[in-house]
Formats: C-alpha cells, structure tokens, sequence
C-alpha cells in the first residue's frame, strides 16, 4: 500500500483563493485592460474596442498563469492590485470616467 498525504485544510483555501483570484481577478485586469486600450488606441472607436477585445483574451490568460505560478497567494494578490490600480489611474486621467457628465 502506498501511503499518500491528503491535503490539509490550509493548502486547499489556498488552492480555493488562487482560483478565485484567477477568475475575478483576472477578468477585472482583462476589463481594466480592455477599457484603456479602447480609449487610447487611434483609429475609429469600433475598431480600437475589437482590437481591444482581443487582446483581452491573451492578458486573461497570462493573469491566470500569473497567478497561479506566484510564490503566495498575497504576491499574486499583489501582482494583480497594483497594475489594476495602475490602470484606474490611467482611464481616470484619460478621461473615461468622465464620459458621460456634462460639463
């Protein structure tokens, strides 16, 4: 008989809050991304939401592989918050908030 060691209870939330992280957020970085991109790419505004669109996919996929080849689950955290942040801070000065207020 071999003898296999079950999880413990501490490294399956950890597995359960890397996926969690890996889905919300990744989808809130691919958005954040995605808005940005739509707002600061030239060319006609259909055109820069569908190449945004699409780029969106691949930074989902490289969040989620980020997130889980982090060393903590705090450094993925962290790794995600600070370009999120970083991103709020740039639609925020390009303006994209502000859309929709009349001046």
């Amino acid at each position: 008989m071999s003898a296999r060691a079950t999880p413990k209870l501490a490294d399956r939330i950890a597995v359960g809050g890397r996926v969690l992280l890996a889905a919300l957020g990744g989808y809130a970085v691919a958005a954040l991304a995605t808005a940005l991109l739509a707002v600061s790419l030239p060319g006609p505004k259909a055109e820069a939401v569908s190449a945004a669109t699409l780029v969106s996919f691949a930074i989902m996929a490289a969040v989620i592989i980020w997130v889980f080849a982090a060393r903590t689950l705090a450094r993925a955290a962290l790794g995600l918050a600070v370009p999120a942040a970083a991103m709020i801070c740039a639609l925020w000065l390009a303006g994209a908030f502000s859309a929709g207020v009349p001046t």
